[in-house]
């Protein structure tokens, strides 16, 4: 397996639109920072440094024995990106792989994945590792699970930055302790559209959560899609982080499910010509550009949810907004694109994708 191979697949895991509460849950995800003992942290990390840590997790890739890959389900597979061209590291950004910081870090870098994408591990962003495990759905537990497994098996063969006091050393102060961050992708469009999303945001400041764009910190949340996560994890374990956001992300998805009824009840017909009139903009449109598009996608998954709209596949929802964004665009046309040519390769997309490529 290679970068080709991986920027190749179709899908990854965490698209699948499996999972409990599939509906407004796009996917858990727990992600662990982790530094080596003994080396400089990226920001000031020069290139031989950089080149011992990709080393160093190479060589602890290749001590994990059969036992232990079968345990985490797919063998990981060290790729190098630091040569590779910035369209690809944008696709592996759109498909939650990689983060938009470690977007052209001009230093020996790459990432680590294993067969579905539900593992990887970005090798020098902002710490030395970021091991991440991915699922669709409300599954923070089994996110957990595995991505206490895969750090387990990288420590026997890696001496990781600790302070008895402190817990694990990270580069930014908010990370140090567990280095643990959990975070869940909502779309809460009922919540939006019935204009209490601000009160219930400013409660989970309140508690030690924050609120993020669609691909995490400094990002812009988009299509009524939100990433939910813990702010603080010093003094507090792993399990208790995972358990609190569990338990909010529950709260949050009846909220949503009660906002959503309060809609079909008192403007169900205003709501049904709002996701019929989306459908059918995505439908016939011709030149489509992305703020659009995922907008009008989430009235559609909104009102498949809903059971206003029949004969489409959430699963497609999830997957046109990986597909329509512009590194993906450009790869399956085989070349760059100007900022017209995806607004129309855009549309001619997601006409595809919904059955409808004649029209």
């Amino acid at each position: 397996m290679d970068l080709k191979d991986v920027i190749n697949r179709h899908t990854s895991k965490w698209m699948e639109g499996s999972g409990p509460h599939n509906d407004i849950v796009i996917s858990s995800r727990i992600r662990l920072a982790r530094n080596l003992k003994e080396i400089n942290f990226p920001h000031q990390l020069e290139t031989e440094d950089a080149k011992k840590v990709v080393t160093k997790v190479e060589q602890a890739l290749s001590k994990l024995d059969g036992g232990g890959k079968k345990e985490i389900q797919q063998e990981l597979q060290f790729i190098p990106v630091d040569s590779s061209h910035q369209l690809e590291q944008q696709i592996l950004m759109e498909r939650h792989l990689i983060s938009p910081h470690f977007i052209g870090q001009n230093i020996p870098k790459g990432f680590v994945v294993n067969q579905n994408d539900s593992i990887s591990i970005m090798v020098n962003e902002e710490d030395h590792l970021r091991i991440q495990c991915l699922y669709p759905g409300l599954q923070l537990e089994k996110s957990w699970e595995t991505a206490d497994k895969v750090d387990d098996y990288l420590e026997k063969s890696l001496d990781y930055a600790y302070s008895e006091e402190l817990g694990y050393l990270t580069v930014c102060p908010t990370n140090v302790g567990t280095g643990c961050r959990a975070s869940v992708m909502l779309h809460l469009a009922g919540l939006v559209l019935t204009g209490q999303l601000n009160r219930f945001f400013t409660t989970l400041s309140q508690i030690g959560l924050t609120v993020r764009g669609i691909y995490g910190e400094g990002t812009e949340a988009k299509g009524n899609l939100f990433q939910v996560s813990n702010q603080i994890t010093l003094g507090t374990n792993e399990l208790e982080i995972v358990n609190n956001l569990e338990a909010v992300t529950r709260q949050l998805v009846e909220h949503e499910n009660q906002a959503r009824q309060f809609l079909l009840k008192e403007s169900g017909k205003k709501l049904e010509d709002r996701v019929h009139r989306a459908l059918g903009i995505l439908s016939f449109a011709r030149v489509i550009s992305s703020n659009e598009a995922i907008h009008l996608l989430s009235d559609v998954r909104l009102g498949v949810d809903l059971g206003l709209i029949n004969g489409i596949d959430r699963k497609i929802l999830t997957e046109l907004v990986v597909l329509t964004s512009a590194g993906s665009l450009q790869k399956n046309a085989g070349t760059e694109l100007g900022s017209e040519d995806r607004d129309i390769r855009r549309a001619a997309v997601i006409r595809e994708r919904i059955g409808v490529a004649g029209k």
